[in-house]
């Protein structure tokens, strides 16, 4: 995979950035949403790939752009031949009130190695490079913790785990404070949580919990540039999302591992922040129509992780002008 790929998405996900933020506490998620699709499709334009969407918007009469099956790149002769997992906008709530880590994500693959998943629930498990090997989602929360502490060389009673802050994780809440362990809530965008497994200065040590399949790919190609670990199982709410993973060949008893979920070592990730959150900065807009952004580029087969910070002077890019 072309090293400069990977700072080309950049641009992608800055634009989709750039787009939304303009809507950070403004109280309407769709419009933030569509905001960010409409930056992102229209950056992707300039891409030199030929690119077919695995994780996107819906099915193609779900979304009138980026929706899965969609080719995008410009698709010149000799371009690779990828497939697309996005997220224009991972935390649209966070952005509609105003709250931080909502992030625009993109990761790519050669063809054939990301997860077409399906639109519904996964139960998940994350953790960093130390604590890789650690973890098996089909064991107890207790044996987990154990496990994750004992590789960090840390006290149960230190570790800190971080579950997105929904009903049905109240049982799961239960047994993590049985175990005496630390919980870091968070409402919206379990890509950005996945991601802070990774990062010692986020403070956190594991997610934990159900949340969007798709969701989970990203998380997972993500971790997989930056060598920790992820873990999901599909989790169907009822009969009919049961019925479309079996249609679909998708065993709902199975350990889906980085592997299964981003194949092979050509993996690339990147990132923008669109609300301040700890991995990075949110976007800032100065006078004279100029803007900063911050993001994070990575690359599975160097293990290479770049984090870039830019400044946008918006007159010179027509598309953003206001």
């Amino acid at each position: 995979m072309d090293r400069n790929l990977a700072l080309n998405l950049v641009r992608v996900t800055e634009a989709a950035a750039l787009e939304s933020a303009r809507y950070l506490g403004r109280g309407d998620k769709i419009v933030a949403d569509q905001a960010a699709v409409d930056g992102m499709r229209k950056m992707f334009d300039t891409v030199n790939i030929d690119g077919k969407v695995v994780i996107g918007e819906g099915e193609m009469d779900e979304a009138p752009m980026l929706y899965i099956g969609e080719q995008i790149g410009k698709a010149q002769k000799g371009c690779p031949e990828v497939d697309i997992a996005v997220d224009p906008l991972d935390g649209t709530t966070s952005v509609a009130k105003g709250l931080p880590n909502a992030l625009s994500v993109v990761a790519v693959a050669p063809r054939g190695c990301l997860l077409h998943a399906p639109d519904m629930y996964m139960d998940k498990i994350a953790v960093g490079p130390k604590a890789k090997g650690s973890i098996n989602i089909n064991a107890s929360v207790e044996e987990n913790l154990f496990n994750v502490a004992k590789a960090l060389n840390k006290d149960i009673s230190d570790l800190t785990v971080t579950v997105i802050d929904r009903p049905r994780h109240d049982k799961l809440l239960k047994k993590i404070r049985e175990t005496g362990a630390r919980i870091k809530l968070f409402s919206d965008g379990d890509v950005a949580a996945a991601i802070a497994t990774c990062f010692e200065h986020s403070g956190v040590d594991v997610l934990m919990g159900i949340g969007g399949a798709p969701e989970g790919v990203i998380a997972a190609a993500a971790l997989k540039c930056m060598e920790g670990e992820f873990q999901g199982k599909l989790y169907p709410m009822n009969d009919d999302e049961r019925k479309r993973c079996e249609s679909m060949g998708a065993n709902v008893d199975k350990i889906l591992t980085m592997e299964d979920l981003a194949s092979g070592n050509q993996i690339l990730f990147a990132a923008t922040g669109i609300s301040d959150g700890e991995l990075l900065k949110g976007v800032v807009y100065y006078e004279s129509n100029m803007a900063r952004t911050y993001s994070v580029v990575m690359r599975s087969e160097t293990g290479t992780i770049r984090f870039v910070e830019a400044l946008h002077k918006l007159d010179k890019k027509p598309e953003y002008a206001k």
